[in-house]
């Protein structure tokens, strides 16, 4: 699971832009957001870069 959607509300952003800094239509960065389909590695990246944030913050941590 991933946490773009939440960082996304965070800095005021929307899918829509994270979409088109991408890319990737609407409905692909809208699947990413709703933890529908997870992003590739090289594409988990390439968002952390967008949002100037580390890849591991857009990850939700498996341990407690």
């Amino acid at each position: 699971m991933n946490r773009i959607k939440e960082v996304l509300k965070q800095q005021g952003r929307s899918q829509m832009w994270l979409a088109e800094q991408l890319d990737k239509s609407y409905v692909v960065v809208t699947n990413y957001c709703n933890n529908k389909k997870q992003p590739s590695i090289p594409i988990l990246r390439q968002i952390a870069k967008i949002l100037d944030v580390d890849v591991r913050e857009l990850l939700v941590s498996t341990k407690s």
